[in-house]
């Protein structure tokens, strides 16, 4: 099979998207298939030993946005891929999923941007709906719409959009583990986080405004914790103005072992943000066998089975976020059964299993494709 993938978000970008575009392309490789990749300015040339392409890109809250080229186009008219996959799609996506209809290319669009949660934190009343038209007009020109979530697909569908299917992330089940916590590199980390025995509540993803991290300022004046914070973002500097005072390590962006060792030295894991249409970190976190705090909204919702592995807090009330954080920070033998429960949880969704699931998505535009044009190609008197 030959895929064209072109996304709004690649490397050196680290975030959800450019994760699931990697794994894929990972995938793809190691299964013989043939792919091209269109991304912003910036990219790496190849990924996966598949040629990267870029695109002339505007800096959008350090994140580089392409911007539609003519370049586009000729790709894929070079390439002739037989679907196009557009991760969570907007300038750049709108552009490959038009080309690849006037090419008579099929497409699979990967929703990821949690509109309706930017809208509202935003107070963009008007806008909202929109931006939510913009989506829509964007996601009908695909054949198939992949949702994370079930509030996702919601979403999706109270904004009118059709064809549509649910596809979830991956996780690395062998990278993150709790027996890592015994390697020599993660009990140094741990050492560092928990000088004194304290219970180690960890964050990892971006900070920026949707994250909401400066909601961890509702745990000040708790007692047998400290917070181990791994990422950076435009939000930073209000952040740790927000939380100083507190028992805060900031580790900054972290990818690989190190991102994995810090997992390791954490007990639990918080999340804050309102607006995930999934929440990779949280599976991550399970993996690792810990117990996840997160808000009953949006992907962590799937994600969370509250009171077993975790607890799912009220979005709006932080006394209720702190009121489970406690919990988890009192009891060992707690945090232990729902780290057992998390881990447990997310063992059939390894990458190899979800990509080998958006291989059957693919399959399956491709088929519709070939059927419409075998209709399409039989005379009109033999079709009445």
């Amino acid at each position: 099979m030959r895929v064209a993938v072109i996304s709004e978000s690649f490397l050196p970008t680290v975030s959800g998207v450019t994760t699931s575009v990697c794994k894929v392309l990972e995938h793809l490789a190691a299964h013989g298939h043939d792919a091209l990749v269109i991304a912003p300015a910036g990219a790496p040339a190849e990924y996966a030993g598949f040629p990267v392409h870029t695109v002339p890109a505007v800096a959008y809250r350090q994140f580089p946005v392409g911007v539609p080229s003519p370049q586009v186009q000729r790709l894929l008219a070079g390439f002739r891929p037989d679907v196009l996959h557009a991760a969570s799609p907007f300038l750049l996506g709108a552009q490959g999923i038009a080309a690849a209809n006037r090419l008579g290319i099929p497409s699979v669009a990967v929703f990821q941007t949690d509109v309706a949660g930017y809208a509202r934190r935003n107070h963009l009343g008007r806008a909202s709906r929109l931006a939510w038209r913009l989506v829509k007009w964007v996601h009908d020109g695909a054949d198939l719409t992949l949702v994370p979530s079930t509030a996702s697909m919601r979403d999706v569908q109270r904004a009118g959009l059709a064809r549509l299917d649910f596809w979830a992330r991956g996780v690395d089940l062998d990278g993150f583990h709790p027996n890592r916590r015994d390697d020599p590199a993660a009990a140094l980390l741990r050492g560092r986080l928990s000088p004194a025995g304290e219970t180690v509540i960890g964050y990892v993803g971006r900070i920026a405004p949707e994250k909401q991290v400066e909601r961890m300022r509702a745990l000040r004046g708790m007692r047998g914790f400290s917070l181990a914070i791994v990422g950076d973002g435009p939000s930073l500097p209000a952040v740790q103005r927000e939380l100083s005072g507190m028992p805060v390590t900031w580790l900054g962006r972290l990818s690989g072992s190190a991102l994995r060792d810090a997992y390791a030295g954490f007990d639990m894991f918080l999340h804050t943000g309102t607006e995930e249409t999934f929440g990779q970190t949280i599976q991550e976190a399970h993996a690792a066998g810990l117990p996840v705090v997160a808000p009953r909204a949006g992907g962590p919702v799937d994600l969370v089975d509250h009171g077993r592995d975790g607890f799912l807090f009220r979005p709006d009330d932080d006394a209720d976020l702190r009121h489970f954080s406690s919990q988890l920070v009192d009891d060992g033998a707690l945090r232990r059964r729902m780290g057992e429960a998390g881990r447990r949880a997310v063992l059939g969704r390894s990458w190899e299993r979800v990509c080998t699931d958006l291989l059957g998505h693919y399959d399956r535009v491709i088929d519709h494709r070939l059927a419409l044009r075998a209709v399409a190609s039989v005379p009109l008197r033999l079709q009445r």
